[in-house]
């Protein structure tokens, strides 16, 4: 019982820090000087932007409601998406900690520092991980009907996105492709997130919990 309240107040807290970073970040995105839907999220968070710090109080709070997430999914079959979780928690605070250089170049089209590749690869890493954990939610036995559904919204959003974004990355390089559709991933991931966090709060707090299996194979409700 005492784990479940833990849980429960894990994904209560997640759903709002994540909901806050969320805001932040937009914040630092809508009112920032960056060239529209050309430019990357990250731009926001460049020392010339103005509302850097914004950016980052959003994104170390989007590593939280990670973390968060990662405390409140039922165990023990849901490790290994609490395990991803976490990994996108310490990628997200590496982006928000290291930031890109003016215009946030990535190759192979644009010539880049050490930083920018840091920058670059831990925010690739953190939305990777978050979408792996969709997919380790989805494929889950243990996941209850609820937790897979969300899943398997943000997975058939998130997985098509993620290949256009990949795509315009290797082929096409900076470009309104490129910036929209990072910026549809990342609400479809947060969106992801707020749902999961959300679901597990009020479900633990009507008292009719994720399922586990039984000894007989099917699932039953913790309570």
């Amino acid at each position: 019982m005492a784990e479940d309240t833990a849980r429960r107040i894990a994904a209560a807290f997640a759903a709002v820090c994540l909901a806050a970073g969320v805001a932040a970040v937009t914040v630092a995105v809508v009112a920032g000087p960056g060239p529209g839907p050309v430019a990357y999220v990250s731009e926001a968070g460049i020392t010339d932007s103005g509302y850097a710090g914004a950016y980052r109080i959003g994104i170390f709070s989007v590593a939280a409601s990670l973390l968060l997430l990662a405390g409140a999914l039922p165990p023990p079959g849901l490790r290994a998406a609490a395990g991803l979780l976490g990994v996108g928690a310490v990628a997200t605070v590496l982006s928000g900690a290291v930031t890109c250089s003016e215009g946030c170049p990535l190759p192979p089209f644009e010539a880049t520092t050490v930083a920018d590749l840091v920058h670059g690869g831990a925010s690739i890493a953190a939305t990777a991980a978050v979408v792996l954990a969709m997919l380790v939610v989805l494929f889950s036995p243990v996941a209850d009907q609820g937790l897979r559904r969300i899943a398997a919204v943000g997975a058939a959003l998130a997985l098509p996105v993620a290949a256009v974004v990949a795509a315009a990355l290797l082929l096409v390089g900076r470009s309104a492709l490129l910036g929209v559709s990072e910026r549809v991933l990342l609400v479809v991931v947060a969106a992801w997130g707020l749902a999961t966090s959300g679901y597990l709060a009020v479900r633990s707090l009507t008292g009719d919990g994720p399922s586990v299996p039984a000894r007989d194979g099917s699932n039953v409700s913790r309570r």
